[in-house]
């Protein structure tokens, strides 16, 4: 149960017991005060808990809104770019943009780990689609608007997977972590007697197809 709702709870319960112990309300009008009471109580405290990232961390909940109105700048560009390669890259950046920002909004300590993401590489990967999106409905054919278009297509190749490594360095922490403790666990089944490796072998031969006749 999440602590909005424990609190909830509580005020539910207190406001019952004022009611129906206290002013000695009839059973059923203590219950639908205290469930009024408690709906309120979730009402307010959630709303509370939706705004704490703009309240505590004012100077992130703005970049974070940039991020996303940028990214969703970044999508409208699929489809308007006449090149079928870029716009797949176009897609998977705008994926890995969203995954960073849902990340960064759940855990707003990692954010130290990607403000360049945030002040320099978003920022310059929309104006590079945008660039490029407006010399290609020029059809200019210079050389030089030629080569830009080549640089910018093999430059947003480079961005799709870089924004992929960046996703995955905010989760390199945790994935070295999680195989620590899986290998000490395994230790531990091991040493209590839970199984063997002859059993776990045994089990991988059976699921292979078993021995043959």
């Amino acid at each position: 149960m999440k602590n909005s709702s424990i609190f909830s709870a509580i005020i539910g319960v207190a406001f019952f017991g004022i009611t129906y112990l206290g002013l000695s309300f009839a059973l059923v009008p203590s219950l639908l005060i205290g469930a009024t009471a408690f709906g309120a109580g979730e009402l307010v405290l959630r709303a509370r808990e939706k705004k704490t990232l703009e309240t505590e961390n004012k100077s992130l909940y703005d970049t974070l809104i940039q991020a996303k109105n940028q990214n969703s700048q970044i999508k409208s560009m699929i489809g308007k770019i006449e090149d079928a390669e870029m716009n797949e890259d176009i897609k998977e950046i705008n994926s890995s943009i969203g995954k960073i920002i849902s990340t960064i909004e759940k855990n707003p300590k990692k954010y130290d780990n990607v403000k360049n993401f945030f002040n320099y590489y978003l920022p310059i990967t929309m104006n590079i689609l945008n660039k490029y999106d407006e010399i290609e409905n020029q059809q200019l054919v210079s050389d030089e608007s030629k080569k830009f278009m080549k640089q910018s297509k093999s430059m947003l190749s480079k961005i799709n997977n870089a924004f992929k490594n960046q996703l995955s360095n905010l989760y390199q922490k945790e994935i070295v972590d999680t195989d620590a403790e899986m290998k000490v666990f395994d230790s531990m089944l091991k040493a209590d007697g839970y199984y063997t490796s002859s059993d776990f072998n045994i089990k991988k031969s059976g699921m292979n197809g078993g021995s043959k006749n």
